[in-house]
This record gives structure tokens, sequence and C-alpha cells, in this order.
């Protein structure tokens, strides 16, 4: 690894180690008002949430790199102490990027843009109507940290009331397909949220067994990967040899539609991702039993069938 003290950076350098260090980073769309009435608009993205009770967002309206100067934002956030937040979705981007650029002060970001003001129930900053979801917020407090370029000014805001679009709710929850949010990477570089999401099931209220009490076998298998076995570890309970046999002995028996043997068979459906009909075509099949049992279980943790996963891989013990 490279190792690096901010002391013996410049600015620039440690700017872009932390940009593309830490994110994807989500962007804050912050609008805010000029106590002479003027409209602006500028994304950010040092910016997230820190708590529920109160719901409290941050955000970093930093000073310029150039020349140390505070932005509009900043200055329009402590005389007014309001402002609101939207996310940046990936329909706007472009737009949003537009309102990013160096505007002289009396100039409207929002007309620059192309983005469309609309009146904020409680707070004087306009909304952004192409946002699905918006934030009203007082100004909580706004620390700086440094009066060199680039050193931050960490606005701590409270939301105090939600404007959400109602067509991003998929059972309760925002749909991370629906919202199509994007967030900010280094450089040039964005990332479409949406497009990489994937599951992680969360360990609150579970009794979990741990990593340290997955099975030596499994643990020490060349297959399986770091998540795979953290996904093992996230379970509350191990089968038992009963539950095993039992599951073996269902599935020797059980009629499978279009099921082929063979390890050629075997491929096939490994590359269908078709972990039962893997797991079948592996017991009629004397090659490489034990690499296949466990390329099946990996398929079946990657869809999230732990059941399957947990009797399959402990079966391997017995395979010889």
């Amino acid at each position: 690894m490279l190792h690096y003290e901010p002391k013996d950076l410049s600015v620039p350098e440690v700017h872009r180690l932390l940009l593309g260090g830490v994110a994807p980073r989500p962007i804050a769309l912050a609008s805010t008002v000029s106590k002479d009435g003027i409209n602006n608009l500028s994304p950010f993205s040092f910016f997230n949430a820190f708590g529920a009770n109160p719901p409290i967002v941050a955000f970093s309206p930093s000073r310029r790199g150039k020349d140390s100067t505070l932005k509009d934002t900043y200055n329009n956030l402590i005389e007014i102490k309001e402002c609101v937040i939207q996310v940046v979705t990936h329909s706007m981007v472009e737009q949003v990027s537009l309102a990013s650029a160096e505007f002289p002060l009396d100039v409207d970001e929002f007309i620059k843009s192309g983005l469309t003001p609309i009146d904020s129930d409680l707070v004087k900053p306009k909304r952004v109507k192409e946002s699905p979801f918006q934030m009203e917020c007082k100004v909580l407090e706004v620390k700086s940290f440094g009066e060199g370029g680039a050193s931050a000014n960490l606005a701590i805001c409270e939301v105090i009331k939600f404007h959400v679009a109602e067509d991003l709710f998929t059972n309760g929850f925002i749909d991370p397909l629906k919202i199509d949010l994007v967030a900010r990477m280094s450089g040039n570089f964005y990332s479409r949220a949406g497009a990489g999401v994937f599951e992680v099931e969360k360990p609150i209220g579970k009794k979990c067994i741990g990593y340290d009490q997955v099975p030596e076998h499994i643990r020490s298998s060349e297959i399986y990967s770091a998540n795979d076995l953290g996904k093992f570890g996230n379970s509350e309970s191990i089968p038992d040899e009963t539950e095993v046999k039992s599951f073996f002995q269902k599935l020797m028996h059980e009629k499978i539609d279009d099921f082929e043997e063979g390890n050629d068979a075997f491929l096939r459906y490994q590359r269908l991702n078709d972990y039962k009909k893997m797991l079948k075509a592996v017991l009629s099949n004397s090659e490489n039993r034990k690499k296949n049992i466990e390329l099946a279980v990996k398929c079946a943790l990657q869809k999230n069938d732990m059941d399957f996963a947990w009797k399959a891989a402990l079966s391997v013990k017995h395979i010889k």
C-alpha cells in the first residue's frame, strides 16, 4: 500500500484522495436565498444524514480551493439560516452539474440550470420541482474548520418538512430503482445507484451465530468468499444432521422437469445459476463432488436461499 500524511501533500492531492476513496457520496442539491431575495442553487457531495429524532442532515459548502473565499450558499445559510436540500436523480444530473458552475452573486442558478423553483411551505428558499425527494430545513449550526482553500464549513440542519413523490414507494420503502439516485465519485465520474442495487440482510434483532461459529470445513473452503462466510454467520442456527440427511433424501428422489445428469449438464446449470439442478447433477457424477457442491452452495447464497445453502454446505464433510 501507499502511505500518506496530509501534511506532506498539497491540498489538491488530499482532495483527490478523499473524493476517490470516500465514494460514492450522496449529493445534496441545496437551495438557499440571499438577504436580498436572490435564489441560489448548488450541489454538494460532502453530505449525509445523521439522525432521525430529530431528523438531522449536514453538508459542507467548503471554501473555494483556488482563493479560500466563501461560497454564496455559505453566506446565505449564515444570513437566513434556512435551506432546502433535494436529492439528485439521473434524469436531472446534467442540469445539477450546470448549477455547480461559478456564476456571479446576482445570478439565479434556477434560471441558468433550467430547474424549476416552487414555493416551500415553511422556509424561504425555493424547492426544486424536478427532484422527487425534498427536505425543508432550518440551520442549527455552521461549524468552520479552517480558513484555507477547501477547508470545511459543516452546515448542520434539522429537517422540518419532507416532500416525497408518492410513486417512489414499494412495500413502504423508497425503492432505489424508482428513485434512481446518482452519487458522486472522483474526477468527472458519477455512480447511478439503482444500477448496482443488491440486498444484505441486517442482523438487527437476530441472535446471529457469528463468523467464528461457522463450521471449519466451510470456513476453510477455497470456493467461498469472505462475504459468503459472513452470510453464513448472519444465521441464527445451523441445521442438524437429521435435517441435512432428510434434505438429501428428498432431493435424490425428487423429479425435476428437463433434468439431465453429468458434468456437461452441471456446467450448463451453473451458467444459469440453477443451484438446485447443479446439486442434483453433482449427486449423479463422481467427479469433483466437493468443489461442485460448494459451487452450487455459492449460487444459493447469491440467491439468499440460506436453508438450501446450509444443508448443501454441511453435506460436504461426508463427501469423498
